[in-house]
């Protein structure tokens, strides 16, 4: 029987995706697997029972990722799973750049109490709230991920042109973006073309800030900005100087600050990128479909802190080892298995800096005590057994 415990309330289609071989629920104890949304775990205790962290997002912000990796805690996210419902919110963005349907809003509702004379105010005072069409206008995306790839189509089809900026374009990505539209070699080519720029790159120690003052001297003129990626990407003193001096005419974003809130030429929303119920089951499901691999089969996909690795069962046994990355440590392992006479079957092994992985099958019985001399090579962090149920 496996046991997740879940910190969020998490869609039913997802937990769906257990069977009757677990137990789940807020208070289940000493779980195999935790399962969550935006649930702070900085503060918790790790459980030493505790081998995967699914969470049902892209973020992983609220996840102490490296206490999770010293304990050989294998942390997964769901990228790609609310790309659709951030992609709508990023189009929606655009159009609010440019038309100021916000403002306009805002100054209607003023006119409450006018009467009979609110449709010929509204028509004297509409031109206040002119803006340009986006059809024809170049938006130039930084990040070519699941969401930005969806972003650059979407635009294509309304008529924009696109140029595109992400040194780590992966091919499969590549085959999703529409031919229409420009990849640039280099960021200042985008920032230079671009009427409008969309920010979709994960949040690092590389891209803090990295829209900054000096960055700011470099894009178009009257440029819109968009960011529903992470806040710590723009520096918001930079930002909020270049709307005043006319570099930046709009920025829009789901990252709240009370600065920002104060700037008439700033368009703050709540976090709703994911805030949908598609979203929300797309996400829960790919969590769940994660962890339950991971614990039955010890194979891993999208994990944010180990490296992915994946292996078809073919036999009866299997043991799982997470290490760190250093040589000589696949010979230290398979000399454990052939000390005790066991025939290894398949082996895969995978690394992602510091960190590796190796799983191993064996039609041979595994027991406690091969456990014990594989835990006890250096730099093994955790070991785990896998059998057909």
């Amino acid at each position: 029987m496996y046991k997740v415990k879940t910190l969020n309330k998490i869609a039913k289609i997802g937990l769906d995706v257990f069977d009757d071989k677990y137990t789940y629920g807020d208070e289940v104890e000493n779980p195999d697997g935790i399962i969550l949304r935006s649930f702070n775990m900085h503060e918790m205790e790790l459980p030493e029972s505790l081998s995967a962290i699914a969470r049902a997002g892209a973020g992983v912000n609220n996840i102490p990722i490296d206490k999770c990796s010293e304990k050989g805690i294998v942390v997964f996210n769901t990228p790609g799973a609310n790309a659709n419902a951030v992609k709508e919110l990023v189009i929606a963005g655009l159009l609010l750049a440019s038309r100021k349907v916000v403002q306009g809003i805002a100054w209607a509702k003023t006119l409450i109490g006018e009467g009979d004379q609110v449709p010929k105010l509204v028509e004297k005072g509409k031109s206040s709230f002119a803006g340009p069409e986006i059809q024809g206008k170049t938006l130039g995306i930084i990040g070519l991920g699941a969401i930005g790839i969806r972003v650059a189509n979407a635009a294509h089809a309304l008529g924009m042109n696109v140029i595109g900026y992400d040194p780590y374009l992966s091919v499969d990505a590549a085959w999703k973006m529409t031919r229409a539209a420009e990849h640039a070699s280099n960021l200042d080519d985008v920032l230079a073309k671009s009427d409008y720029i969309s920010i979709h790159v994960p949040a690092t120690k590389d891209t803090k800030g990295m829209f900054n003052a000096e960055l700011f001297r470099k894009v178009k003129p009257g440029v819109r900005l968009l960011n529903f990626s992470r806040a710590e990407l723009v520096d918001v003193e930079a930002v909020l100087k270049a709307l005043e001096d006319g570099t930046v005419a709009e920025y829009i974003t789901d990252f709240a600050t009370e600065e920002l809130l104060k700037s008439d030429k700033v368009i703050v929303m709540p976090h709703l990128g994911a805030s949908t119920p598609e979203s929300e089951d797309n996400c829960a499901v790919m969590a769940a479909k994660e962890l339950r691999d991971f614990l039955e089969n010890g194979n891993i996909t999208n994990s944010v802190n180990f490296p992915n690795c994946e292996m078809g069962r073919v036999c009866g046994s299997r043991v799982a080892i997470a290490h760190k990355n250093v040589p000589a440590m696949i010979n230290q392992i398979t000399d454990v298995f052939a000390k005790d006479g066991i025939n290894i079957e398949n082996l895969t092994n995978k690394s992602r800096g510091d960190l590796a992985y190796t799983m191993i099958d064996t039609h041979s019985n595994v027991d406690s005590a091969i456990l014990d001399d594989l835990k006890s090579v250096a730099e093994v962090i955790r070991v785990s057994l896998y059998t057909e149920n």
